[in-house]
């Protein structure tokens, strides 16, 4: 258990390197707020697959697509709406919400959900 701790700690820097990284990838740049987003979110997600265990993995991750999704609007507000960072847009995107969320990240969020529980579960010893 003491090693899941340790372990649990570089939740945060893997999170936020990760998810720059994957935007960096995605769109070719990122910003400094993206690394703390994504460092939470992972700390977040982790919490939210220990609490929901026995629960099937598809329902696991929509519940981590929703969870990443309020997060991505609430920074979306702070930082583009109230800060006026301009990190991101969705407004040109189908179905957004005060250009901050969208379906399509949504979705995307759903899917990276399975190998971020994957990892997650590892860290656990679990898998």
């Amino acid at each position: 258990m003491k090693k899941y701790n340790l372990k649990k700690m570089l939740l945060f820097p893997i999170g936020g390197l990760g998810y720059g990284l994957l935007e960096i990838l995605w769109r070719g740049s990122t910003h400094w707020t993206m690394l703390l987003t994504g460092g939470g979110c992972l700390m977040l997600l982790d919490r939210l697959d220990m609490r929901h265990q026995g629960e099937w993995l598809f329902l696991r991750c929509i519940r981590g697509s929703m969870l990443i999704t309020a997060v991505e609007f609430a920074v979306g507000v702070l930082v583009n709406l109230v800060l006026h960072l301009n990190v991101w847009d969705y407004s040109a995107q189908r179905g957004n919400i005060a250009g901050q969320i969208c379906p399509l990240y949504s979705i995307l969020w759903y899917f990276l959900c399975y190998p971020v529980f994957g990892l997650l579960g590892k860290l656990r010893g679990k898998n």
